[in-house]
C-alpha cells in the first residue's frame, strides 16, 4: 500500500492511498457491487444515472434523516475493517457503506456528504477518476484536482469534509465505488 506523502496535503483532511485493494479484489468487489440490488440513485424527486445500494445505514432525502438500511454482507464487513485500518479509523464507527456504479455517462455533482455523516472514506474502482474540490471564497471558488487512481482510497475529514464540496465529472467508461461514512456525534 502506498501513501502519498505531502509535507502537507493538499487541502487539511485529504489523505489518499494508493493500491488500497489488489487488482484480484477488484475484480471481486465489483462482482458483488454489480450483484447488489442496485438502484438509481434517488435525491428527493429526482433520480440520478448512477445506481446505488446502501448498508448500515441510508439518507432519505425526502425525509431529510438517516434511515436503516440492510445489515453489512460479511463480504463488505471484512472490507469495512481492513479500509477503516488504512485510514487510520476505527471499522465499528463506520455505520454506512453505499456501493456506486457509473455507468457511461453519469458522474456525481457538486455535494458535500449529509451533515448527520462524518468521515468520508471513498475507494475508486474500475476506472481511475479526478475529484474535483472546491470551496467558496469571497471572490468566487479555490479549486483543486486530485487524480483517483483505480484502487485507490481517500478519506475526507476535518476542514475538507466541512468546508469543501466534491464532485466528478461524467466518465465514458464504467466506473465503480464503495463510500463508507462515520456518524456524526
Amino acid at each position: 500500500m502506498q501513501e502519498d506523502l505531502f509535507a502537507a496535503p493538499l487541502v487539511p483532511g485529504f489523505r489518499l492511498v494508493e493500491d488500497a485493494v489488489t487488482p484480484s479484489e477488484e475484480t471481486g468487489i465489483a462482482v458483488q457491487i454489480d450483484a447488489a440490488p442496485l438502484q438509481p440513485f434517488q435525491f428527493g424527486q429526482w433520480e440520478g444515472k448512477r445506481l446505488t445500494a446502501s448498508y448500515g445505514s441510508a439518507y432519505d432525502f425526502t425525509r431529510h434523516a438517516v434511515v436503516p438500511a440492510p445489515p453489512f454482507p460479511g463480504w463488505l464487513e471484512d472490507l469495512r475493517s481492513r479500509l477503516a485500518a488504512l485510514a487510520g479509523l476505527d471499522a465499528g464507527a463506520i455505520a454506512q457503506a453505499l456501493l456506486i456504479r457509473y455507468d457511461p455517462g453519469a458522474g456525481i455533482g457538486w455535494h458535500r456528504d449529509r451533515p448527520q455523516y462524518e468521515d468520508v472514506l471513498g475507494l475508486s474502482l474500475s476506472a481511475p477518476a479526478t475529484l474535483r474540490l472546491r470551496r467558496r471564497t469571497e471572490t468566487g471558488f479555490q479549486r483543486h484536482k486530485v487524480f483517483l487512481p483505480q484502487r485507490s482510497l481517500y478519506r475526507l475529514s476535518g476542514e475538507v469534509r466541512r468546508e469543501w464540496e466534491h464532485s466528478i465529472l461524467p466518465m465514458e467508461v464504467t466506473r465503480r465505488s464503495l463510500t463508507l461514512r462515520t456518524m456524526r456525534s
